[in-house]
């Protein structure tokens, strides 16, 4: 049974402090406004994260006293700099949004903040804004994906060669799912850099990263297979984040640091 999602924001100021406690969490989802090619919208990575923390928090919320924040929609996206309706912040910019919004929450009686991320290219500056906010404001911060990127351990269908990192086949796949009057299918083409595949070391998901922008490999700036997607494989594909981060969301509930809670 699932519940209506718990909204930070639907709160009144005197109600944050009669109904958070110091075992509250607060999701804050971040997504993107950037081109993902032809065939689906700029609002991709957002749509997902919303949608993945609009369901976890109404299956979890009551139960371990999570509540959602309004979706950051526009981050760091400068590999997509190139092309026109992408709308990006600076590293500097963003983490510094980052740290305001850690010190509004350390008002608030919740200690634990959770960074729901749905684009790859936020990735490494959340990490650092953990450990930032950590220091700075005294909040326990964590970050989770609703799928972890391809560049960086996770998984893309073999047909890929663990090189659908934007716009592939599970991307496209969980917007059929959530969104198909956002998707274009016609538009849709093969484009996987079969040449670094090959590679041991430089590769996405490899040892060695390296700095790349999405037009680097194909004009048209996606990476991956999206004639292989379809709105089962995205329903799946979403069911599982949805129940991979209510089982994060329970393990962050008791989660202090291996003392006693």
């Amino acid at each position: 049974m699932t519940h209506s999602v718990r909204r930070f924001a639907d709160l009144s100021g005197p109600q944050v402090a009669e109904l958070l406690t110091e075992r509250s969490i607060l999701v804050q989802p971040l997504g993107a406004i950037e081109q993902h090619g032809p065939h689906l919208p700029l609002s991709t990575d957002s749509v997902v994260a919303t949608a993945v923390a609009e369901a976890a928090v109404a299956a979890v919320g009551e139960e371990l006293d999570v509540w959602l924040l309004p979706t950051l929609e526009y981050t760091k996206s400068n590999e997509h700099a190139w092309s026109a309706g992408t709308v990006w912040l600076s590293a500097t910019t963003l983490l510094a949004v980052l740290d305001d919004l850690g010190r509004c929450i350390a008002t608030t009686p919740a200690k634990r903040l959770v960074f729901l991320n749905g684009h790859g290219g936020n990735s490494a500056l959340l990490n650092v804004a953990n450990r930032e906010l950590r220091l700075a404001h005294g909040l326990m911060t964590f970050l989770a994906h609703p799928g972890v990127p391809p560049d960086q351990g996770g998984t893309s269908p073999a047909e890929e060669l663990g090189m659908g990192v934007h716009g592939g086949t599970d991307e496209t796949s969980i917007m059929l799912h959530l969104a198909p009057h956002l998707v274009d299918m016609s538009k849709g083409e093969r484009r996987v850099p079969e040449a670094i595949a090959e590679n041991t070391y430089v590769r996405f998901g490899g040892r060695v990263s390296f700095g790349w922008l999405s037009n680097d490999f194909f004009p048209d700036g996606y990476i991956g297979d999206p004639t292989a997607a379809t709105a089962e494989l995205g329903r799946r594909l979403f069911d599982g984040s949805v129940q991979s981060f209510c089982e994060s969301l329970r393990e962050i509930a008791t989660f202090n640091y291996g003392r006693p809670v």
